[in-house]
């Protein structure tokens, strides 16, 4: 109770103090009238004003299968800033054609504490191959922070006896219709399926719902050719069931530092990075998106860089402007694909 006395005298002093230097600049009549709204705007905007964030969980969602490189970016980041933010960051996969179930789950949820952790397919690729999307990618999908890059790998069976890109090309022409090939959907089939449309090869394309079958299918030659991320090639280049002939990034992969970039190979129409990161929803204020792409480039140390160097990766940060900057380069490049697939724009 007295307690309750001393916070009621504070109050007093206080409300007394205002209301004297209210009476000093506000007629008695007007100060009067318009007390009750003084009031209740002293008492309710400055603890509103003062509430961090977040208030309560932070949910990230994903548009990949748990264990995939992303899954595992997302995962040590969510715990990293977990421990920052003094609230729980819970990580839910939401696996889906092109990343749009996982965009549809954020842009649905309306609410500040859920994010989305992202390749750029569905910024980038999607506004190209779908005539349609219920979600628009610039407005619905604000870029906060970039995280990382997936290295991309183009790679061929080793029967096939080539060990360059120009060799494949070579046999390609040569035996027109013969070989097979898959990539993982979103900007590896692009990419892939750009550079063979430009190269007048005739190859034949072989989609798969889980890209696990196609692994396994070239490591035993039932395809021929694959474009996906370099890190479940690995283990099938180290066995010789596979040979890697090219990474499609702008840099050398750590976890094969031998194996040379298109651009070091004279074929730029092969070059993409794969890149991930943090996306905000429509309206996130500038400086909520600048404070989490601090916290994020804050937790980004060393064991992360480590840890993402053996699934593939290289860690990449960037605030807002780098990470849209990044997306705007892809977009360019898949404009070109598209232009030598004969596709246009649909958004």
């Amino acid at each position: 109770m007295m307690r309750f006395r001393r916070v009621g005298k504070i109050a007093s002093r206080y409300l007394s103090a205002w209301a004297t230097a209210c009476e000093a600049i506000l007629p008695t009549r007007t100060l009067a009238a318009r007390l009750p709204t003084l009031l209740f705007l002293a008492l309710a905007t400055p603890s509103h004003a003062q509430q961090p964030w977040p208030q309560k969980a932070v949910k990230l969602i994903l548009p990949l299968g748990a264990g995939s490189a992303t899954d595992v970016t997302a995962r040590l980041f969510a715990e990293r800033l977990a421990g920052r933010w003094g609230r729980p960051v819970v990580v839910e996969n939401r696996a889906g054609p092109d990343g749009i179930v996982a965009v549809m789950a954020f842009v649905g949820a309306h609410d500040e504490h859920t994010l989305m952790f992202s390749i750029g397919g569905p910024v980038t690729i999607n506004p190209v191959s779908h005539a349609k999307l219920d979600y628009d990618p610039d407005r619905d999908l604000v870029p906060i922070a970039s995280a990382s890059d997936s290295f991309l790998a183009i790679a061929v069976h080793p029967s096939l006896g080539v060990s360059s890109i120009d060799e494949l090309i070579a046999l390609a022409k040569a035996e027109p219709g013969r070989l097979s090939w898959a990539a993982t959907p979103g900007l590896p089939q692009f990419v892939f399926a750009g550079f063979a449309k430009s190269a007048g090869l005739d190859m034949v394309q072989v989609s798969y719902r889980d890209f696990s079958p196609a692994l396994r299918d070239i490591s035993e030659n039932r395809i021929q050719v694959v474009a996906t991320g370099l890190l479940p090639l690995l283990p099938f280049a180290r066995d010789g069931k596979v040979k890697l002939l090219v990474l499609t990034n702008r840099e050398r992969s750590p976890a094969a530092p031998e194996l040379a970039t298109a651009r070091e190979i004279g074929h730029p129409e092969l070059s993409a990075d794969g890149f991930q990161g943090f996306f905000g929803w429509r309206g996130i204020s500038d400086a909520l998106r600048e404070r989490i792409a601090a916290d994020v480039r804050a937790v980004a140390d060393k064991t992360i860089d480590e840890r993402l160097a053996t699934t593939g990766q290289i860690m990449n940060i960037g605030g807002g402007a780098e990470f849209a900057k990044s997306i705007e380069q892809q977009r360019a490049e898949v404009a070109k694909m598209a232009k030598a697939l004969g596709v246009a724009e649909k958004k």
